[in-house]
């Protein structure tokens, strides 16, 4: 069995798409050709990076989690393949929803089910005078931890408005998710300076050679 845990990553993740939720599913380069598809999380190390990186965790945190990672290989091998099959079923609900259909009925499910999980691991506190959600986990399944907060992500993402601004890169390879923002509601690309640019730079090149 291939190690889950590697070297500290050094990939820099594009949180382009305005929600947790959406920055994890566009963790595969190229998705739209799935033959030349590159997915950035192949380690658990990997995952952690993710989390630090979006700041969905703090960077202590993050070095409790790979720590725990290094002692419990196995665990941590489970939680990632956890991880990676959430990532496509909510790819799916989310990209669905960018096109105008309805998501499948079993990724709902699988989507509300785990945001439940999460809200397992939530516990009201007094803090400052009020009364706040604080999450918690033991260490019997800290490693999912990460998995909970993009579940509560998604789940948020799908019950609040914006998710009618939920929209797919028009770029042919790309396919990443993306709210848009736009005063217009016209933005096409996930990244005006990635896969929009090149796309001019492809209209140009048609244009001027063929």
């Amino acid at each position: 069995m291939r190690s889950s845990i590697q070297p500290q990553s050094t990939y820099q993740f594009d949180l382009s798409g305005g929600r947790l939720c959406l920055d994890f599913a566009n963790t595969v380069s190229g998705r739209a050709i799935p033959e030349q598809a590159v997915d950035h999380l192949r380690s658990y190390e990997d995952l952690v990076a993710f989390a630090r990186q979006s700041e969905a965790l703090t960077s202590p945190q993050c070095e409790e989690l790979q720590a725990l990672a290094r002692r419990k290989n196995r665990l941590a091998e489970t939680a990632l393949r956890r991880a990676l099959d959430y990532r496509e079923l909510m790819f799916r609900a989310f990209a669905a929803l960018a096109e105008g259909a309805e998501p499948e009925t079993e990724d709902l499910q699988s989507i509300s089910d785990l945001a439940l999980e999460a809200l397992t691991h939530r516990q009201l506190k007094r803090a400052d005078g009020q009364y706040q959600w604080h999450r918690q986990w033991d260490r019997r399944d800290a490693l999912d931890c990460i998995l909970w907060l993009i579940a509560e992500s998604a789940a948020d993402l799908l019950t609040s408005a914006e998710v009618k601004t939920v929209r797919m890169c028009e770029a042919p390879e790309c396919a990443w998710l993306f709210l848009d923002q736009s005063r217009n509601r016209t933005r096409r690309w996930c990244d005006m300076k990635v896969c929009g640019n090149r796309q001019k730079a492809r209209r140009h090149y048609r244009r001027t050679h063929l």
